[in-house]
């Protein structure tokens, strides 16, 4: 029966372990290079652990195959600065910041809590400004100087600060994560703030859209209302509640209620992961009503209140298009909510409701005192703003006065028959039997 031999001496190597693996007589392998530097097999043979002898004391620094030799060997001068400061000896499976973030820009792309638009905007952020600087830093060099060298001083100057936060941002938080499940045995972002890098204050953009243009703005959507009742619904439907752009395009006919006078948004469509019920004025139930007659008579009977061609909500592109074409470059649909929640203000809307009414995240001891009178608040609120809005030609939209709307002769962009359901009696298709039909939109 063979002798074990604890330690064998050899040119360490991936393909050296590999083949020691076999020889069950061999505990440890060493290199005579680097006299300090132990690889010791794990049970299984396949796998084990790099130690790091210093002084008779035994620090590991990680373990086999997820760190290999040559990364092992190349981080031996930072593990031993390390273990002589008593930091210690843990080191990565990952050798250089790409790698971290490469495994971060992974993990998002898979998260299902994350919106599709954040998904974009941080792979975008991660393969246009980080991966391109920072791929090859080693993790050990990364620090407050090398960072604003690299990666803050270099972005400041092509993009604006607003942009430049965000990419601080994520970088940090991927670091935090990493750190928070054990991939790496120090956080260097934790002591970095972006304040270090520039003092300069991330600006609030101002409103293209002032209180002042309401009545040119109006005469613009009751155009789009003649022209494509698609595109002025979406933005009306934006200024009369304040809705974000993703919120609003992927409006369902089975979310609104007409017998409850109430839109309902679904948790999945808010930026702020809860869900979102608004009251319905007779203003906008009378436009709404209108607005499913144009879609029927034009041979869709689906379920959405702007379908694209294949049978799904419009995309975050084709809205966006839209606001090109109604804003012709002088607003955006932002400009929109922004107007609405300053409008609120200038009525002299509670804050709290009207917070509540944009849909801004809110603390949980908010949460807590909100009273069961919310709704009606929120009601009496958009009834305020719905009749200012009809001082400023509002009601030239929801009155029809002498206009044909849908009449341009443009087809809704959908497929036929695709992503069509049956009303349910409990939504809009309640009422509209028993309103009045605007023959106006129709004849």
């Amino acid at each position: 029966m063979t002798a074990l031999v604890k330690t064998l001496t050899v040119k360490l190597s991936d393909a050296e372990i590999e083949r020691n693996a076999k020889k069950l007589h061999v505990r440890d392998l060493r290199d005579a290079s680097h006299p300090a530097l132990h690889f010791r097999f794990a049970k299984n043979r396949a796998c084990g652990s790099w130690y790091l002898l210093n002084k008779r004391a035994w620090h590991r620094i990680g373990g086999f195959p997820d760190l290999s030799t040559k990364q092992v060997v190349a981080a031996l001068p930072t593990v031993r600065l390390r273990v002589a400061a008593e930091e210690g000896s843990t080191l990565s499976k990952w050798v250089t910041t790409g790698e971290l973030i490469g495994w971060f820009a992974e993990r998002m792309a898979r998260d299902r809590n994350l919106s599709s638009k954040r998904k974009k905007t941080g792979a975008s952020m991660i393969k246009c400004h980080l991966m391109p600087r920072l791929d090859g830093l080693p993790l050990t060099a990364l620090d407050k100087a090398t960072l604003d060298s690299q990666l803050m001083w270099p972005l400041q100057e092509s993009i604006s600060i607003d942009y430049v936060r965000s990419v601080f941002q994520l970088l940090a938080l991927a670091f935090r994560q990493a750190f928070k499940l054990g991939l790496i045995s120090a956080n260097p972002m934790a002591s970095i703030k972006f304040n270090d890098f520039s003092k300069a204050k991330v600006g609030i953009k101002p409103s293209r859209l002032r209180g002042t243009q309401l009545q040119d703005l109006m005469t613009r959507l009751l155009g789009a209302m003649a022209n494509n009742p698609s595109d002025g619904l979406l933005a009306l439907l934006m200024l009369c509640h304040g809705t974000r752009i993703g919120e609003t395009r992927q409006a369902r006919w089975s979310y609104i209620s007409l017998a409850e006078r109430e839109w309902f948004i679904p948790a999945e469509h808010t930026k702020t992961g809860v869900e979102h019920r608004l009251p319905l004025t007779d203003q906008l139930r009378k436009v709404l009503i209108s607005y499913r007659e144009i879609q029927r008579a034009k041979g869709y009977d689906g379920q959405f209140l702007f379908p694209s061609r294949n049978g799904k909500a419009l995309s975050e592109g084709q809205a966006s298009a839209v606001f090109v074409r109604l804003g012709q470059g002088e607003w955006t649909s932002h400009d929109l909510r922004k107007l609405a929640r300053t409008g609120w203000a200038d009525l002299g809307i509670d804050h709290l409701i009207g917070e509540l009414l944009i849909n801004h995240a809110m603390g949980h001891n908010v949460k807590v005192y909100i009273q069961s009178d919310v709704m009606g608040r929120k009601r009496d609120a958009l009834e305020q703003w719905h009749a200012h809005l009809d001082t400023k030609g509002f009601d030239q939209i929801h009155m029809l006065t002498g206009v044909r709307f849908g009449d341009s002769g443009n087809a809704l962009e959908t497929a036929q028959d695709k992503g069509c359901t049956a009303i349910q009696e409990s939504t809009i298709g309640e009422d509209s039997k028993h309103e009045k039909s605007p023959g106006s939109w129709l004849s």
